[in-house]
């Protein structure tokens, strides 16, 4: 498989043997990947996300299982996205906060917060124990044009949303939050945020990485609606 970008030779893709699956009760999960070794542009990215990948550090990837297609790439349509009333109220709750457009490198001050993040939420996948470099390898990148939208309560840091600036929208990397203050719904605000943030550059999306039907954990974001799901290479609108 190969995609073009600028003037650019075609990329080439790599299919990783079978592994278990992140998401479900599975371990025959397959995944491709731009070769890292080459330059990815800005329009490559676009490219890319265009057609289901998502990044992890420096590199793009999109599921590729055998017999399985339950991972399904989606994204909200800027101009027809209005907030449901349980968003509305989540605003509300947030509107003593204060956000932060910062650049995205590491701090202490970041880590600590994905730490405690990591060590009270995700102590059964593969991202724990959390550790600096982690921390570098999976948020940071070289190429892309990466932004932290952070989420402030005076001064205490609550949550972090790491997105990328695509060509046409931003792309919700990860975001990770105080566990403490769960109850705020700082997930669901920052997507809200992210979205806000798209609307003032002027952007037509924002990406909001898989959704996985029989995954609970996924559940929040089809309450984003209109969502558009890209199923069998093309983007479908769900409303």
């Amino acid at each position: 498989m190969s995609a073009d970008s600028d003037h650019q030779a075609p990329l080439d893709f790599y299919l990783t043997p079978p592994h278990p699956c992140s998401y479900l009760d599975r371990s025959d999960a397959q995944t491709l990947f731009a070769d890292p070794r080459r330059i990815i542009t800005s329009s490559s990215y676009q490219h890319l996300s265009d057609q289901g990948f998502r990044r992890s550090g420096g590199h793009l990837y999109r599921p590729r299982c055998n017999h399985c297609s339950a991972c399904i790439a989606v994204r909200v349509p800027m101009a027809s996205f209005k907030p449901t009333r349980s968003q509305r109220r989540n605003l509300r709750k947030n509107r003593d906060l204060r956000v932060e457009v910062e650049p995205a490198r590491f701090t202490q001050r970041h880590y600590q917060v994905y730490e405690r993040y990591i060590s009270l939420r995700h102590t059964d996948g593969d991202m724990y124990p959390a550790s600096e470099d982690q921390f570098r390898s999976f948020l940071l990148c070289a190429w892309a044009t990466t932004r932290f939208v952070c989420v402030y309560d005076g001064e205490r840091l609550l949550s972090v949303a790491v997105t990328d600036q695509l060509d046409d929208g931003l792309s919700a990397v990860y975001t990770f939050f105080e566990p403490a203050e769960q109850s705020r719904g700082l997930g669901v605000y920052s997507i809200l945020q992210q979205i806000e943030l798209s609307k003032a550059l002027g952007l037509s999306h924002v990406y909001l990485g898989y959704w996985i039907k029989e995954s609970a954990k996924m559940n929040y974001k089809s309450q984003f609606r209109p969502l558009q799901m890209f199923i069998d290479g093309r983007w479908l609108t769900l409303t």
